[in-house]
């Protein structure tokens, strides 16, 4: 059983699906990547779903509350990682302002994270400011695509967890796009 410290936000369920995200031949470097990041083991993947399971304790409000008191730093977050590639991820669409890859714990059989590739001080959407107005039009676009691309575009969820209060667990505004199974209402 691992524990997480608040340098792990993004990681925040008490069990933690990690997708293979790259080819068969660089599987177990990136395996080895990722554990020396997170500081977690991660079991060999089977080949035939491309899924595996490592449980940890985390609470999502507390490392929500501990990343918004980090989130104005400009320090880099995982997401400028998996931009600049140092991170690998499961791409699903990128153009020259978005990227959308699976995310690590999916709460749907489809959800993709949808992602600008510039911050320009958009950390979560109560920042927004009207010169924001383009890509924040541009990632709901983005996130149709990656709806067409999934094969979900005649059922999905778009979501923004903006703040703390809405666990948000990384400061680079995201939109989770959910599908491939029947959503409930309300949400949560």
């Amino acid at each position: 059983m691992a524990v997480f410290t608040s340098s792990l936000p993004l990681l925040r369920s008490s069990a933690i699906t990690l997708r293979r995200a790259f080819n068969p031949l660089k599987q177990q470097n990136s395996i080895r990547q990722i554990q020396s990041i997170f500081h977690f083991p991660i079991q060999q993947c089977t080949p035939h779903r491309g899924m595996c399971r490592v449980s940890a304790t985390h609470d999502e409000e507390a490392s929500a509350r501990v990343a918004a008191t980090e989130a104005n730093t400009g320090a880099p977050t995982i997401f400028d990682k998996i931009i600049s590639k140092e991170i690998p991820s499961s791409i699903v669409y990128e153009d020259e302002k978005v990227l959308a890859f699976r995310d690590i714990n999916p709460q749907a059989p489809i959800h993709v994270l949808v992602i600008p590739k510039l911050r320009d001080g958009l950390t979560e959407l109560g920042k927004a400011e009207p010169r924001h107005e383009d890509i924040l039009g541009h990632l709901l676009h983005a996130s149709k695509i990656v709806a067409e691309k999934e094969g979900i575009v005649e059922g999905f969820r778009v979501v923004i967890n903006s703040g703390a209060t809405a666990c948000q667990s990384v400061y680079h505004l995201h939109l989770h796009v959910l599908g491939g199974r029947q959503l409930k209402w309300p949400p949560g």
